[in-house]
């Protein structure tokens, strides 16, 4: 893989065959995927249990697996700190049955990178910040027994909070997805003051563009890249400063399918020609 090479989250383009994700990317010029794992109740293949070895023979490349939980609602921000991730204890026995099941899928798929939101990590001083931190290391082990490196996607807590809750757990296989318009979708964080707090254990990046919310509590609003609060290009190019050479996927995750394709399409030739 090339440093910052341009790829797609296979979910934004609303796929739900191995074949069709080939198509959409062939019409993109780019073979570079961020692939859903496909569990039934998110994200779900046609081929079923047979998509990974549809995805292999496919002629594209994987630069990870995403797995999202079933009832996770993101209606608001406050029905997503309620069902995301880990964040329900009475949940996490379930999800991490879902998350070893994942595991298996990111193997069979051939990869060693598996990213996930996390769930709202509670504060330092939090009582509940323990239990949480325990499960988070639960998911190392597991996650190391495969040879899988797990990468938190951002947005739903401050790069300080998240820098200090990777320095507490101390595993080395528990990394970063970063997404910059997460962080004004939620109102949380500065994107590229973020960047350099955590450029260490930057895994891999979604590339996506927000505004900030004007009703607190409401969600901020996603827009094609270039054209949000994000200052893409000032963040992509913060990303060679702090010495990133992974993957740039493309996430979109609003308007229909062709609405998608098309900002992705605006995306990918955006990006390249900011990085030259």
């Amino acid at each position: 893989m090339k440093p910052l090479e341009v790829g797609v989250c296979s979910w934004s383009l609303q796929v739900k065959s191995i074949p069709e994700l080939k198509g959409f990317l062939d019409r993109l010029g780019i073979d570079l995927v961020q692939i859903a794992c496909g569990d039934p109740h998110h994200a779900a293949w046609a081929e079923g249990d047979a998509m990974p070895k549809a995805a292999k023979a496919a002629g594209f490349r994987m630069g990870g697996a995403m797995l999202g939980f079933p009832g996770e609602d993101y209606t608001t921000p406050k029905h997503i700190e309620r069902t995301g991730g880990f964040g329900d204890p009475a949940l996490r026995p379930e999800r991490l049955e879902r998350f070893q099941w994942a595991l298996d899928r990111t193997h069979e798929l051939g990869l060693t990178d598996l990213m996930l939101h996390a769930g709202f990590i509670p504060e330092v001083g939090d009582p509940g910040r323990k239990s949480f931190l325990d499960t988070l290391g639960t998911v190392s082990r597991l996650a190391a027994w495969k040879g899988v490196t797990v990468a938190f996607e951002t947005g739903q807590e401050t790069a300080a909070l998240l820098r200090r809750t990777l320095d507490d757990l101390k595993c080395p296989n528990l990394k970063v997805n970063f997404d910059p318009a997460n962080m004004l979708l939620y109102d949380k964080d500065d994107p590229i003051a973020a960047v350099e707090r955590l450029a260490p254990d930057i895994r891999t990046v979604h590339v996506k563009d927000a505004n900030r919310p004007t009703t607190p509590g409401q969600w901020g609003e996603e827009v094609p890249l270039g054209q949000g609060q994000t200052d893409t290009r000032k963040f992509l190019l913060a990303l060679k400063r702090v010495g990133y050479t992974g993957p740039l996927f493309i996430e979109r995750e609003v308007g229909d399918q062709q609405q998608r394709l098309n900002d992705i399409a605006h995306g990918v030739r955006f990006i390249r020609e900011v990085l030259g």
